[in-house]
């Protein structure tokens, strides 16, 4: 990325645009769109609504994240997977700037690389490190396969996977020009230079050698029960304190911990990570409602954070909508990790604290008041103040809100992610059936990046 002045003449909500596009290029023209088979379907890259944070420098410039890239569901000869639509896609970070006027433009844009500064891809990892036995399709519908010239064989030609594959959700752009992303598999937290190649990892596999962030000797891990975390559920929304000393990261949803009743649960994890000390703190959220998700999140200070709840409903189609920003405490909420063990609670090495011999997961699915147990033996989860409605506040049609972005005038950008302005409708005889994103029932409202700015309440 090129390096930016500092630019104090931030453009002010008043003079913004609400629901300013990011500007896009065509990736692909050349599948059907299922909505309307006359007309082909246009993929959009774009895509750039995983995650949003501030440039360090210049007030009217943000980073923003794109996913693995336009896929679709699909039940193919090898099972059910992803139909990877663009195969050789390499998902990346882009650098925006608002105009005075409230357009948007793309600075730059920079691909994710690996360790030996080779483009990544989107597609699933090893089951040893974050798989979840996803399997692969490419354009025609046939499995990706180690040698791609044979037909699929589960012993001479195995599904293909990619140990550098990430589907990165949550963004850090650091002072120093780098960068720290989260992704959904395993959650992998990646660390990558200002060029975009990978120097360092973090993840819950002890036996993965790039686990480099090394303090008193070992290795940073994510506590084991991580692994547990739901497929596509993995690690959403990351951060980084002001103090650039602590990376703080919360899964989107509960996890499956140690099986599925635990999905059933409100409960959410929040970990924080000092690059310093190695130090590791776990805290727990609350989801207003089980069904909804965390999607962002970003520091105010080394306690304080906003954070991203809701319910990926489109409000064009359902009056129940519920797009939410809460100001979050941890300063007086339970790290889980420091407990003690006791007859009452025990710290197991694969499934993380343990309550009367339950998984929290567990716990809460069985029974939403348990919270209350928890709470009589002073495990409190994190403080929460609802500071923005966001549809209370703004015109906002679109189901994913991830991108949240803490401006230098306290206010908020808010973005969308529009799925590369694609959706997958439904596998008829083994097929997906690929359309346009429409935010509307009658499927005339293309969805796109937008973005949107509003003053949290104080």
């Amino acid at each position: 990325m090129p390096k930016q002045h500092l630019n104090t003449k931030i453009l002010s909500i008043e003079n913004f645009p609400q629901g300013s596009p990011l500007p896009y290029k065509v990736l692909d023209a050349t599948h059907i769109n299922a909505a309307y088979p006359e007309q082909k379907l246009e993929i959009r890259g774009g895509g750039y609504g995983s995650d949003a944070a501030a440039h360090p420098t210049n007030a009217n410039q943000f980073y923003a994240l794109t996913d693995r890239g336009p896929n679709a569901d699909f039940d193919g000869i090898a099972g059910k997977g992803k139909q990877f639509l663009v195969p050789n896609y390499t998902p990346s970070i882009g650098l925006f700037e608002l105009q005075a006027d409230g357009k948007i433009i793309k600075v730059a844009e920079l691909l994710l690389k690996d360790n030996q500064g080779n483009p990544i891809s989107g597609l699933p990892n090893p089951k040893a490190l974050g798989g979840t036995n996803e399997v692969p399709y490419d354009i025609n519908g046939q499995p990706m396969t180690v040698n791609p010239d044979l037909p699929f064989d589960e012993v001479t030609n195995p599904i293909k996977t990619d140990i550098h594959g990430l589907d990165p959700e949550g963004l850090a752009a650091l002072t120093d020009g780098s960068f720290w992303v989260s992704d959904e598999y395993g959650p992998h937290l990646v660390h990558y230079d200002a060029n975009g190649v990978e120097i360092a990892r973090i993840n819950a596999f002890a036996n993965d050698e790039r686990n480099n962030v090394i303090v008193n000797g070992k290795p940073i891990l994510l506590p084991t029960e991580f692994t547990k975390r739901r497929a596509n559920r993995g690690m959403e929304a990351l951060t980084i304190t002001p103090d650039q000393s602590t990376l703080v990261g919360i899964m989107e949803s509960s996890m499956d911990n140690p099986n599925k009743s635990g999905r059933l649960s409100s409960l959410v994890r929040i970990i924080t990570i000092n690059l310093v000390s190695g130090q590791i703190a776990q805290y727990l959220y609350r989801l207003d409602k089980a069904e909804h998700v965390t999607s962002g999140i970003v520091a105010i200070n080394e306690q304080a954070f906003y954070l991203i709840e809701h319910d990926r409903k489109l409000p064009l189609q359902d009056k129940s909508a519920t797009k939410l920003i809460y100001k979050i405490d941890i300063s007086q909420a339970t790290d889980i990790e420091a407990i003690i063990n006791d007859e009452n609670v025990k710290q197991d090495a694969k499934l993380g604290l343990l309550v009367e011999g339950q998984t929290l997961e567990q716990l809460i699915a069985e029974n939403e008041e348990n919270w209350q147990i928890l709470q009589e033996m002073a495990i409190k989860p994190v403080k929460k103040t609802l500071v923005v409605d966001v549809l209370a506040s703004l015109n906002y049609p679109h189901d994913k809100l991830e991108g949240l972005w803490l401006r230098q005038d306290g206010s908020l950008g808010l973005l969308n992610d529009d799925d590369f302005a694609m959706t997958d409708t439904e596998i008829v005889d083994a097929q997906s059936s690929v359309e346009q994103k429409y935010l509307d029932q009658e499927k005339t409202i293309e969805d796109a990046n937008r973005l949107y700015i509003v003053m949290p309440r104080a």
